[in-house]
């Protein structure tokens, strides 16, 4: 029986796609915002963000566990110090993919992964947001508006 044997292999062995996701993991919590093909991001996303959920509660314990998948001191310090502070209050989802269309040799899609909080272009476009808009005729929801104003004041006036 082939449970739970649904991740995609990259086209490489055990030992090397942990690398790979580890390197790129490293890179991702440095950089804040990395270009890769988007199967590499899917994988990426599954591999980082339960190191990332560790990051909340700062214990050695913690820091040990990430420190032994990642193996690299500044991107723990950097994932426990900063970026630890920006995800207190989100309950998952860290990771953002946009993707970028294909690439030119191989035709190969590809994309951004960058980490949620950390792109300002975003969150500012959040905060500045228009009044809704329709392509529909308002005269039927203006016309009883107009009567009932009417109606109002009629009575006022005398």
């Amino acid at each position: 029986m082939r449970h739970n044997k649904k991740f995609n292999h990259l086209s490489r062995t055990k030992a090397h796609r942990d690398a790979l996701l580890a390197n790129m993991t490293i890179s991702l919590i440095l950089h804040k915002r990395i270009f890769t093909t988007l199967a590499k991001a899917k994988a990426l996303r599954v591999y980082a963000e339960p190191l990332i959920n560790r990051a909340k509660e700062d214990t050695m314990s913690n820091r040990r566990l990430v420190f032994s998948y990642l193996q690299s001191k500044e991107a723990v310090k950097e994932l426990f110090q900063e970026i630890a502070q920006k995800i207190a209050d989100r309950p998952g989802g860290y990771t953002r993919i946009l993707k970028t269309g294909n690439r030119l040799g191989d035709n190969a899609k590809t994309c951004f992964i960058e980490l949620v909080d950390y792109n300002e272009a975003m969150l500012k476009g959040k905060k500045d947001t228009k009044a809704k808009t329709t392509r529909r005729s308002r005269k039927k929801a203006a016309a009883p508006a107009a009567a009932e104003a009417a109606a109002t004041e009629a009575p006022a006036a005398e």
